[in-house]
């Protein structure tokens, strides 16, 4: 019986008319007829003649079909599904190599042109989040989606076992701890217990009394995740190299065009690694596959078409792919000294001054990689008191002043931080001092010290936003454009 259903389901999908990518690329012998489905992106009527150009997403060009029959076009307007059927021929009209001859047309889903939002006129962005729900009809935003897509791909590619040996694995969305402890974490709770919670209005009746506090559904409170990171070292502490591609939220309340509340990491853990140069090698090992492999892409033509004097940025940022040289690196207290003198030399150049000790703001961040590097840029060994409990000391102590953590930030043009990553302290006593200094509930990470106490092994990793890769290669500003329904403080669309 499931071999008989497995059969059946493999012939079904073996069944699917191609989709108009698929055409495009490989096209069947002329007198065949065919089948293609889509939506008409724009018609055009003559006394014996109708041209409509159809897509069905699969790729930014569209394919054209003719109508000798121009009654067959009669009822096709801007956005109306439909089905055609007809032969591809070679196309005598400059634009396109191929277009369908069409012998039949049915018009699935109406549309009306008079009331549809997505006119062919310009739209401007803020006016593309409101109607968020159409917006993949555009073709900046349909090229996005399907750089996505095949951005996503690559990445598996590189990490891929018969590649570099890595596995993948699906972390929890769920979670019972603050990863970054920044405390930027959106709860979880049923929502029949928010039902049953007590009202704050003043009751009227003195005798009644409140419900008593719903208990957590998990008995413990309960977040969606802000980072695997935790998660992903517990399953390298067996199989020594896994990575994810999986959603993230945080509840930070920025409006900047590089933060969004739900958003995609690709995170990365492996054992028996003490290099903070090695994470680097493997983080701009990844990024150039990803890089090289878009080099060509139709989606990548699409989103820089247009951009002017930025077709020099796109020829740099692909060159990067093949430099000879690694990718530039240096330790935070490099980047602070030549951030202060580049401040005191411009008489202020930055808003936030420069200090040793302080984070590096994002100005302090885009002019490393835009200005002074002129590309991607690793900065390393930052303060302790800048980053989370699980970051392997530098030499003594990290508690003293002065010490610092064996991790990296990679910073890149347009963009700013893209990766953070580090090597995890694999030490026990560190490990349980640090979670005392940051004033986390040891009970909490009790299994989290079991990866220590039972053969443990010198292991690290990073994580880089997938909006943030998608923006940095596609030239879009706003991360809210590189994901289909961007969430941000004070608006969620859908």
């Amino acid at each position: 019986m499931l071999v008989r259903r497995f059969l059946s389901s493999t012939a079904r999908a073996a069944s699917l008319p191609p989709t108009i990518r698929q055409l495009l690329a490989s096209p069947p012998p002329s007198a065949a007829e065919l089948q293609v489905n889509g939506w008409v992106k724009s018609i055009r009527r003559q006394k014996k003649v109708a041209f409509a150009v159809i897509s069905d997403g699969s790729s930014e060009p569209g394919l054209q079909a003719v109508f000798t029959d121009v009654t067959l076009a009669k009822h096709l307007t801007n956005g109306a599904s439909v089905r055609l059927r007809g032969t591809l021929t070679d196309s005598p009209g400059a634009g396109q190599a191929k277009e369908l001859q069409v012998s039949e047309a049915e018009v699935l889903g109406g549309c009306d042109p008079e009331t549809y939002p997505m006119q062919k006129q310009a739209l401007t962005v803020e006016y593309l989040r409101d109607h968020c729900h159409l917006r993949a009809r555009t073709r900046e935003l349909g090229a996005m989606l399907r750089l996505r897509d095949s951005t996503t791909r690559s990445i598996h590619d590189y990490f891929h076992p018969q590649n570099n040996g890595f596995v993948h694995v699906h972390t929890p969305i769920i979670t019972s701890n603050d990863c970054e402890g920044a405390g930027e974490t959106f709860r979880v709770v049923p929502s029949s217990d928010i039902a049953a919670a007590p009202s704050t209005s003043t009751s009227t009746s003195p005798s009644t009394s409140s419900p008593a506090a719903p208990s957590e559904y998990f008995n413990h409170p309960a977040y969606l995740t802000v980072s695997s990171q935790l998660h992903l070292e517990a399953v390298a502490a067996a199989i020594s190299r896994v990575y994810t591609l999986s959603p993230c939220f945080r509840a930070e309340r920025s409006q900047t065009s590089r933060h969004l509340a739900e958003f995609w990491m690709l995170e990365a853990e492996w054992a028996f690694t003490s290099s903070v140069d090695d994470l680097c090698a493997v983080v701009e090992g990844a990024l150039r596959h990803v890089l090289q492999a878009h080099r060509t892409s139709p989606e990548i033509d699409t989103l820089w078409r247009g951009k002017g004097v930025d077709g020099d940025k796109r020829q740099e940022l692909f060159a990067l792919a093949d430099a000879e040289r690694p990718w530039a690196r240096m330790t935070y207290t490099e980047a602070v000294k030549l951030l202060e003198e580049h401040h005191a030399k411009t008489g202020g150049a930055f808003v936030f001054a420069p200090e040793w000790g302080k984070g590096l703001q994002s100005e302090h961040e885009r002019w490393l990689a835009e200005e002074h590097v002129r590309g991607p840029v690793f900065v390393t060994d930052y303060p302790a008191s800048l980053k989370p409990f699980y970051m392997r000391a530098n030499g003594g102590a990290s508690d003293v002043p002065g010490a610092t953590v064996a991790c990296f930030d990679l910073l890149v043009p347009g963009v700013g931080e893209l990766v953070g990553g580090s090597l995890r302290e694999e030490r026990l006593d560190r490990l349980e001092a640090a979670i005392e200094r940051h004033g986390l509930n040891r009970a909490d990470y009790e299994w989290y010290l079991d990866l220590r106490k039972y053969g443990g092994a010198p292991h690290g990793g990073f994580g880089l936003g997938f909006e943030r890769l998608i923006s940095w290669i596609s030239g879009i500003e706003s991360v809210r454009e590189c994901i289909a329904m961007p969430r941000w403080a004070g608006r969620m669309l859908l």
